[in-house]
């Protein structure tokens, strides 16, 4: 499967267990390294993508979505993966969630309160036609979708890179879904132990 192609499939589905094993792999390799530096979004566009992720995902008993670097995740896709018409979408809708900030409350997003971010994203997320997912052949954006439309596009791509992209790190992996990277040792032929009898 090549990458522009896992892009498509992301698109259409929203439950991570159901990918196929070729999927994953895809996406577990498109984690970050450590060192990470950002190459698509800005400083200001990374911002609100943490802080975005961390309301989809807050930490609570395990790591949320930002100590998963999603954000990163998020950028690695945008940039390696992403056409230029797509990755340029995205960052339009991002943009959008700070104009829809100030146009709701004043302010940007980011100097909203918790409550008033949530609602934001409460409304992207009801955008979304989650059942049937984005048409086959939806037309081109110059070709004047209605702008609810274009809102519901980014937020479906942006909340399922976030849910793909935190279920596939290690954070997301070891300690949410408690799966062992490395399996443990096998001990095949071992001698059977007889229990002791009370």
């Amino acid at each position: 499967m090549h990458r522009r192609e896992l892009l498509r499939v992301l698109s259409a589905v929203s439950v991570l267990p159901v990918l196929p094993p070729e999927v994953s792999l895809l996406l577990r390799q498109a984690q970050p390294p450590a060192a990470y530096a950002l190459r698509s979004l800005t400083p200001h566009q990374n911002a609100i993508v943490i802080a975005m992720v961390d309301l989809i995902i807050p930490a609570t008993d395990t790591p949320g979505a930002e100590a998963a670097r999603v954000n990163e995740f998020i950028d690695v896709i945008l940039t390696d993966w992403a056409t230029a018409d797509e990755r340029e979408r995205f960052l339009a809708g991002l943009d959008d969630v700070d104009i829809q900030a100030d146009t709701l409350f004043g302010k940007g997003f980011l100097d909203g309160s918790i409550q008033q971010q949530t609602a934001i994203l409460k409304a992207l997320d009801d955008s979304v036609d989650w059942l049937d997912g984005p048409p086959a052949d939806a037309p081109d954006p110059s070709l004047g979708r209605p702008f609810n439309e274009l809102r519901g596009e980014f937020f479906r791509s942006f909340k399922l890179m976030t849910i793909h992209g935190y279920y596939t790190s290690e954070i997301g992996q070891t300690q949410e879904l408690k799966r062992e990277i490395i399996p443990g040792a096998f001990h095949g032929c071992a001698p059977a132990v007889a229990e002791k009898k009370a």
